[in-house]
């Protein structure tokens, strides 16, 4: 076996780029000596480094704390990093255990969206809900995207995973009742109790009508709830809101969004 190697053979044998050999060079970590063609070749002794190196960027150490560690390479030394790779890989299995229950939940919430049967009128007895808000008048679906991810720029300390997040939006109820389909006044996403919040859905009754298939109907489907509160004695007590169940985070496919159309309501006071 040789005593050196060029640096292409290293790069080769250890899949890493010459330019990253040529780095780890410049920051004193390999001092590899010339031939007399002026070749760099890199002594034995230190390729072990590069396996450390590869293990401990795996691990989102800096080079700089690499190469610290590496100039004084001591057991105490080697103690102190694998008791620093231990919080660290205990961070990313909490990260990972995070992730997987936000799938699940995911998966539980789609499944369950996909149970729903459109069309039928609801009562509902909802607890409060905190929500912020992005207000703005939005007269396009592609507009809607765009103020969501506004929103969620504007709180990205409560909005933290957009796939989970319940986001709804108020219907324009002037434009609406004018004979105009799928327009808002803003879009807001519910965020968890005690959280600092724009304003809350109040608990209380809340007539709730789902609707499958392109947002163009909504019209038709908020007529069609008052209309059915008022044939229950039941008045509005807010303003009528969407909350997306099936959207284009799940399906392409318009034909598959599933969205839900609420309204709290009261007692109709009696003449």
């Amino acid at each position: 076996m040789k005593d050196y190697y060029k640096i292409n053979e290293i790069a080769k044998l250890y899949g890493i780029g010459v330019d990253s050999l040529r780095y780890y060079e410049r920051l004193g970590i390999l001092q590899p000596r010339r031939d007399t063609n002026g070749y760099r070749l890199y002594p034995l002794k230190e390729m072990y480094k590069l396996n450390m190196i590869r293990d401990l960027r795996q691990l989102h150490f800096s080079m700089a704390q690499i190469k610290e560690y590496l100039d004084d390479q001591t057991v105490d030394n080697t103690l102190r990093l694998l008791r620093q790779e231990e919080d660290l890989v205990a961070q990313q299995l909490a990260q990972l255990e995070h992730k997987a229950r936000l799938l699940e939940q995911r998966v539980e919430t789609l499944e369950a969206a996909r149970a729903i049967v459109p069309g039928q009128v609801t009562l509902k007895q909802l607890p409060s809900r905190p929500c912020v808000l992005f207000t703005q008048h939005i007269t396009r679906d592609e507009e809607m995207d765009f103020v969501m991810k506004k929103l969620q720029r504007q709180h990205e300390d409560k909005i933290l995973d957009f796939g989970n997040q319940v986001f709804g939006a108020f219907l324009a109820m002037e434009d609406l009742l004018a004979g105009t389909p799928n327009v808002y006044d803003g879009v807001f996403s519910v965020v968890e109790p005690g959280e600092a919040c724009d304003f809350t859905l109040p608990a209380g009754r809340y007539l709730s009508l789902h609707y499958q298939g392109p947002y163009e109907q909504n019209r038709q489907v908020v007529q069609h709830l008052l209309s059915h509160a008022a044939a229950q004695g039941l008045a509005p007590a807010g303003r009528p809101f969407e909350l997306y169940e099936i959207d284009n985070r799940d399906t392409a496919r318009p034909e598959e969004f599933l969205t839900e159309v609420q309204v709290a309501v009261t007692e109709r006071a009696q003449a």
